[in-house]
């Protein structure tokens, strides 16, 4: 499986992309920083982020496109800027038909590291341990853009699975014409 990982952000947008599957070793296709500066509009901005998304989907044509899920912050503006990024990230992919999948934070963490709470640091070594790479990725943000492709390569079957499962279970809970009796008084 071909992943492409977004860390959305609207001044630095981290993009990276894995390949494999679980249980096997991975290896990073690619990795990098669609940038923009914070002083121009934000529209331009945003188109920027959509045409460098554009180019990494072109050049590495994922299977998935992995994005982190926003939270709440404190700084709402902060908030609105990662938003607004994360959609256009998904728009791309799905202008293409390309399957998104939303991670949170703690989950890729965990996935990662073994721990929901590891900084960024502890991040940026294990992805480095991970893919086998001479350095951590930099900035930050270009190693969690890896670490959500990862994080979504490990999971996928997980969830895959668990998805069939719901679904075969809502589907045995629906009753059939046959399957409803009339009752009376």
């Amino acid at each position: 499986m071909r992943v492409l990982g977004v860390d959305p952000g609207l001044t630095r947008c981290g993009v990276g992309v894995v390949e494999g599957t679980a249980g096997r070793p991975l290896t990073m296709l690619g990795v990098g920083v669609v940038r923009t500066t914070a002083d121009a509009e934000i529209g331009s901005r945003l188109v920027a982020i959509e045409q460098g998304i554009e180019a990494w989907i072109d050049e590495h044509r994922p299977e998935l496109v992995a994005v982190e899920r926003v939270f709440a912050q404190h700084n709402v503006r902060t908030v609105m800027g990662t938003a607004q990024a994360s959609a256009v990230a998904m728009l791309c992919a799905s202008r293409r038909g390309i399957p998104v999948a939303l991670h949170t934070p703690s989950e890729v963490k965990a996935a990662v590291t073994g721990s929901g709470r590891a900084d960024k640091a502890q991040v940026g070594a294990m992805v480095t341990r991970l893919l086998r790479l001479d350095a951590p990725p930099k900035p930050a943000d270009a190693a969690d853009a890896l670490a959500l492709a990862i994080c979504h390569i490990w999971r996928a079957p997980a969830m895959n699975r668990l998805q069939q499962a719901q679904a075969a279970a809502r589907s045995s809970r629906i009753p059939t014409t046959a399957s409803v009796r009339k009752v009376t008084r």
